[in-house]
């Protein structure tokens, strides 16, 4: 089969390789799309504990072509994607029941090989049944799983008011749930485009164009909207100049959540006094393990839509492109169509 090798950080070929065998308790996918995240371009970098020889790819979906003799309740032929954490059981964290801080977690297209790649191998205990959805809306059950997650880790109360920074992929996803979740007013703070208006289509109450050029002239905009601030803040694009925001946004006794993926090295800098004096809680969004299925519910229902986030299409050979794409954040949602 044809997949992206990646040898070493920044170092990648397309090219042959053999299709994966699959264990009794597995189950091997015929790959019909795989979305690029901003974690693969981390993974690209040799960030975010990406571990080499790698096939990356995380978000994807496809038709099962074989099943080993331990799966059950799947078939071939069916549509199937899979949840992308695996926890080892037995370490301090998982004995305590907290899967997803697991010592020794393992992430399919960061430390175990991913779709993007004409085949997959995953266990059987970890695939769901595509039933109601695209190929295209497929590429976003994995980063709804994380919005999910998201969601359970922000606990937001009935009525409340909601600041949300970035309106990639996910945050297309975290709008429409914070609207499903307890956000009585949601205002959208990114860079004007077409993903703020679609963002404003689907969920934002108010939409604030970010201004790369003169920050204070944003600011102002958000402080006139909410001079006491938010009782929430979500931060979901991974700079830290708007993590810094956030705290100049969210008001006291609220609540920022720092949802968007960062380089291991960033550094933000916060007043601990501000902290402090406030009474703020600050909270950190890491992947899922446990959201697939009220994702799928979600997606399937209808309830979130993502039938228009994937602008771009690209074959597997063109994996570079893709990604340029990507680093320069045109369009919204890129795929790789094997």
């Amino acid at each position: 089969m044809k997949a992206i090798v990646y040898d070493a950080p920044r170092k990648f070929d397309y090219r042959e390789i053999e299709v994966p065998q699959i264990a009794p308790d597995e189950i091997l996918l015929r790959v019909h799309v795989c979305g690029v995240c901003g974690t693969d371009l981390h993974v690209h970098e040799g960030e975010f504990g990406a571990r080499f020889p790698l096939i990356p790819g995380h978000e994807f979906s496809g038709e099962i072509v074989e099943l080993g003799s331990q799966v059950k309740g799947l078939r071939a032929g069916q549509r199937a994607t899979a949840s992308t954490t695996q926890a080892c059981g037995y370490c301090f964290y998982c004995k305590r029941g907290d899967f997803l801080l697991c010592e020794n977690l393992g992430g399919i297209g960061v430390e175990i090989n991913g779709a993007f790649a004409e085949y997959i191998k995953v266990k059987g205990d970890l695939a769901f049944p595509i039933d109601k959805l695209s190929v295209r809306e497929s590429a976003m059950i994995e980063p709804t799983a994380c919005a999910v997650h998201g969601m359970e880790v922000l606990a937001v109360k009935p009525g409340s008011s909601v600041l949300l920074l970035g309106a990639g992929p996910t945050g297309q996803v975290l709008a429409q749930l914070l609207k499903l979740n307890g956000a009585a007013r949601l205002t959208v703070a990114a860079p004007a485009g077409p993903k703020l208006d679609l963002i404003a289509r689907l969920a934002a109450d108010e939409v604030v164009p970010i201004d790369r050029k003169d920050p204070e002239v944003h600011r102002r905009q958000l402080s006139d909207l909410s001079p006491n601030g938010f009782d929430y803040v979500v931060e979901a694009t991974g700079v830290p100049s708007m993590a810094e925001d956030a705290m100049r946004f969210v008001r006291r006794r609220g609540t920022i959540l720092i949802y968007g993926v960062y380089s291991d090295d960033a550094l933000g800098r916060i007043k601990l006094a501000d902290i402090q004096r406030r009474e703020l809680s600050i909270k950190g969004s890491f992947a899922q393990i446990d959201c697939f299925p009220r994702a799928l519910d979600y997606l399937e229902s209808g309830k979130v839509k993502v039938d228009e986030l994937v602008t771009h299409e690209f074959p597997l050979k063109d994996y570079q492109k893709a990604l340029e794409l990507a680093w320069s954040r045109q369009g919204i949602k890129t795929v790789i169509v094997p």
